[in-house]
């Protein structure tokens, strides 16, 4: 019975793996759109990669880990043509940098550690070795998404944590921790109980910020209106003041030929020169001051 029910617990936890495994899909279907991985982070898919390619290779030292080696043998495959896509879209400074992690920790790391345990480790304990390495990088796995986390909470903006991929690390973490219970297995139910956690926490943040950021991007854009309305009065009010000074000029020097004395010049120059540059300033600088007006909770626009 606790083997049957094991079987069926495992096999739903491979579908929801899957299901993790595929969430990225739509994100990197903006990337190659976009044809720029913008301000995501490619982190998660190289410890995701990791931590796959080692439960890949403790599915094949483990008698009983067929369900685990499947999993773990099709996500080491999708992170694959992730990272790779990332590689490719990424900014020049960001793609030598992914580079270099890439060779590290997917190439080097994972490369020594099957030559170490293949050559190195007793028979008996292989298992166990695998296995704290595996169990330490899920959880780094689980925790990588707390650099997007930290973002959110920066820029109060939940665009840049995918939504599905938070979802289903907590389905997942859920679903091995029990399967980790009927078969007896900590190396599997340790991690999977903590990105339980983890996972939690990630959709109350999301649950927090979405709203918060679909509000900022409608006040973003009622202010941009309300900046260019605020433009558009100061300089149409400088238009008009200019429209006034001529007229007076006109009506005050009617018929005049000769120029003005140099002494009225001198004396109306700088008058002049501080309208002119009180202009400028006004039309230059109206965003910068409706904006602090708006953070500040003023409702006035200063002339």
């Amino acid at each position: 019975m606790a083997a049957s029910l094991s079987l069926i617990i495992g096999i739903i936890g491979n579908i929801i793996s899957i299901l993790v495994f595929t969430s990225p899909i739509k994100t990197f279907w903006v990337v190659v759109k976009k044809k720029s991985t913008e301000n995501y982070q490619g982190i998660p898919y190289i410890t995701t990669l990791l931590s796959t390619s080692l439960w890949t290779f403790y599915g094949l030292l483990n008698p009983q880990g067929l369900l685990i080696l499947t999993v773990n043998g099709a996500g080491a495959f999708l992170q694959l043509i992730y990272v790779t896509f990332f590689l490719i879209y990424a900014p020049r400074d960001k793609k030598v940098q992914t580079a270099k992690l890439i060779a590290m920790l997917n190439v080097g790391f994972p490369g020594s550690i099957i030559a170490l345990t293949l050559l190195a480790v007793r028979e008996e304990i292989k298992l166990t070795f695998v296995g704290i390495l595996c169990a330490a990088l899920t959880i780094g796995m689980y925790a990588s998404p707390l650099s997007a986390m930290g973002m959110v909470i920066k820029m109060k903006s939940v665009e840049y944590m995918p939504f599905l991929f938070s979802f289903f690390l907590f389905l997942n973490g859920g679903i091995w921790s029990i399967y980790a219970a009927l078969v007896k297995d900590f190396f599997v139910g340790i991690p999977n109980a903590i990105g339980f956690v983890l996972g939690s926490s990630q959709l109350i943040i999301y649950a927090i910020y979405k709203n918060k950021s679909k509000k900022s991007t409608k006040e973003e854009g009622s202010d941009v209106t309300l900046v260019k309305r605020a433009v558009e009065m100061q300089a149409n009010r400088g238009d008009d003041d200019d429209d006034e000074d001529n007229l007076k000029n006109k009506s005050l020097h009617k018929g005049r030929s000769l120029p003005q004395p140099i002494v009225n010049q001198l004396y109306t120059m700088p008058t002049k020169l501080m309208k002119t540059l009180s202009l400028r300033s006004q039309e230059l600088n109206s965003v910068w001051d409706f904006g602090e007006d708006l953070e500040n909770g003023e409702k006035n626009i200063h002339p």
